[in-house]
C-alpha cells in the first residue's frame, strides 16, 4: 500500500503520546499535538524535552524542521484540522483499582463539540475494556454537529528506554475497531510500518494491552519467587532464568529477579485488570497473588539490607539508581521508592545518585535524602552500597575505587549487575537477588 499522509491530532504530551505523536511525524504524517499544558508545550516549542526516552529529541526537531510536526495548547484547532485523532492522556488508576477515565470523558466531550467531518478517533492509553464503548457513547451525546465518527482501540506496547524503536519496529500492531471505513485508514496510517497487523473488536483490543502486561508481570514475580527459594537453597536464579528461557515457550524476557517491577504500565494494569475480573462477577487470585509477591520482593530487600547492617538507624546508605529501569527518568511506581521510604523509616540516612531521574526524584522525595552528582561521591564514606536501578554506568564503574571509598565493602545489589564469586574475590562483602 502506498503512503497516504493522513492528517493526525494526538491529543496528550506525556511518555505515550510524544512518542506516538513524533514517531507517526516521522513515518510521514502530518500531526499536531495537543496539551493543555502550557509550559510543557512551550518548552516543546522551543525543543526542550518534557521526558527521556533515548533518540526522542532529534526526532522531534527533525520533524519539525521538515514541517510535519507541530505543537499546541489549542485542541480545537487539532480537532478540526486533523482526520485522525489518538487520545494518549492519563488514565492513573485509583486506589480501588478501578481506572480513573475523568481525562478521557473530558477530551471524549472537547472532541464532540468541536468535531466538524468524519473523525477516526483512536483511544491509544492503556484504557479498560469496554472504554471504547463509552467513548462513543460521550461523544454521540455531545456532538453539535451530528457528524460521523468512529471509535478504534490501537492500544501501546511501547516500552520507556526504548519506545522510539518499539513503535517503529513493533513485533505487532493490535487494531479494535467497528468499520470497514476506520480499517482502511487505520491501515493507512501504519503502512510504512512492517509488522503483524492483527484487527479484531474494539473489546479485544482493548483486553490485549491489559492481558499482555499482567503476563509480563506473572514472569517478573514468578522468577523472583524462586530467587527467594534459591538464596535458602543454595541455587543460583540466574542459571535457572537462562535454562527456562532456552524454552521457547517460555522465553528469556522477563525473567530477571530483582526488587519487582514497577513503572506507570505494570503496576496499573495489574490492579485495573483484577477490577475488571471482579466487576464482571471473577476472583482473579492469581494477579492478586502476583501483586503481593511484587510488594514483598521490596519488603525482603529492605531486610536483607537491614541483616547486612544489622541496625539502619544512623546508618549513611548509598543508593545508586531511582527510576523504575534504566533509559527513562520516570519514577511512577518506581521500587525504589518503597524501598527507600522504608530504610528511611528505619532511621537511614540516604544519598543517591541516578544518571537521568534526579529531577523526577525531587517531586517524590523532596528533601528527605541527599542528591549526588554521581556514582563516586555517592559511595563515599557510605555504611553500604545499595544498587536498585541496573543502569549501564553502574556495571562499568570502577570497582576498586569504590571499595577505597565505602566505609565498609558491602554491597547489596537489588538488580544482579555483578556475579556474586568475582565480587567476593575482589573483597566485597557482596548480596543479590538470588544468588550465593
Amino acid at each position: 500500500m502506498k503512503l497516504k499522509r493522513i492528517k493526525i491530532c494526538v491529543i496528550g504530551t506525556g511518555y505515550v503520546g510524544l512518542v506516538v505523536g513524533t514517531c507517526l511525524a516521522e513515518i510521514g504524517h502530518q500531526v499536531i499535538c495537543f496539551d493543555n499544558n502550557k509550559e510543557k508545550i512551550k518548552k516543546l516549542q522551543n525543543n526542550i524535552m518534557p521526558i527521556y526516552e533515548p533518540g526522542l529529541d532529534k526526532l522531534v526537531i527533525k520533524n519539525k524542521q521538515a514541517g510535519r510536526l507541530s505543537f499546541f495548547t489549542e485542541i480545537k484547532q487539532g480537532v478540526e484540522n486533523s482526520d485522525v485523532i489518538f487520545v494518549a492522556v492519563h488514565t492513573p488508576t485509583q486506589k480501588s483499582g478501578e481506572t480513573d477515565l475523568s481525562y478521557v470523558e473530558s477530551v471524549s466531550k472537547e472532541i464532540a463539540k468541536t468535531m466538524n467531518s468524519y473523525k477516526v478517533i483512536v483511544s491509544k492509553s492503556t484504557m479498560p475494556v469496554e472504554t471504547g464503548k463509552k467513548i462513543k457513547e460521550i461523544i454521540k451525546a455531545y456532538s453539535s454537529q451530528n457528524v460521523d465518527f468512529d471509535v478504534v482501540s490501537n492500544p501501546e506496547f511501547l516500552k520507556e528506554g526504548t519506545a522510539v524503536k518499539d513503535f517503529l519496529y513493533p513485533e505487532r500492531i493490535v487494531i479494535g475497531l467497528e468499520s470497514s471505513k476506520a480499517e482502511k485508514i487505520m491501515r493507512q496510517i501504519y503502512c510504512p510500518i512492517k509488522a503483524p497487523i492483527i484487527v479484531t473488536n474494539i473489546e479485544t483490543a482493548e483486553m490485549i494491552k491489559h492481558a499482555s502486561n499482567a503476563f509480563l508481570a506473572t514472569k517478573i514475580s514468578f522468577i523472583n519467587a524462586i530467587a527467594n527459594i534459591c538464596e535458602r537453597v543454595g541455587a543460583d536464579v540466574e542459571e535457572i532464568a537462562q535454562a527456562m528461557g532456552l524454552d521457547q515457550r517460555i522465553g528469556r524476557s522477563f525473567l530477571k529477579a530483582g526488587i519487582g517491577f514497577g513503572g506507570s504500565c505494570l503496576s496499573k494494569d495489574v490492579d485495573a485488570f483484577v477490577h475488571i475480573f471482579a466487576k464482571n462477577g471473577y476472583n482473579f487470585k492469581l494477579l492478586k497473588t502476583i501483586r503481593q509477591i511484587n510488594q514483598v520482593q521490596k519488603e525482603n530487600f529492605v531486610k536483607k539490607v537491614k541483616d547486612k547492617l544489622q541496625n539502619l538507624k544512623g546508618k549513611n546508605l548509598a543508593i545508586l539508581g531511582l527510576a523504575f529501569k534504566p533509559n527513562t527518568d520516570d519514577m511512577r511506581n518506581a521500587p525504589s521508592i518503597d524501598i527507600i521510604n522504608m530504610l528511611i523509616k528505619q532511621g537511614a540516612i540516604i544519598k543517591a545518585y541516578d544518571p537521568i531521574a534526579k529531577e523526577s526524584a525531587k517531586q517524590v522525595f523532596k528533601h528527605k535524602i541527599t542528591y549526588c552528582s554521581n556514582i563516586y561521591e555517592t559511595v563515599q564514606n557510605a555504611d553500604a552500597l545499595i544498587i536498585l536501578t541496573e543502569w549501564d554506568e553502574f556495571k562499568d564503574m570502577d570497582l576498586k575505587k569504590i571499595k577505597k571509598l565505602l566505609k565498609s565493602s558491602k554491597i547489596i545489589d537489588g538488580r544482579n549487575i555483578f556475579n556474586p564469586k568475582k565480587m567476593r574475590k575482589l573483597g566485597f562483602n557482596y548480596s543479590c537477588i538470588g544468588r550465593n
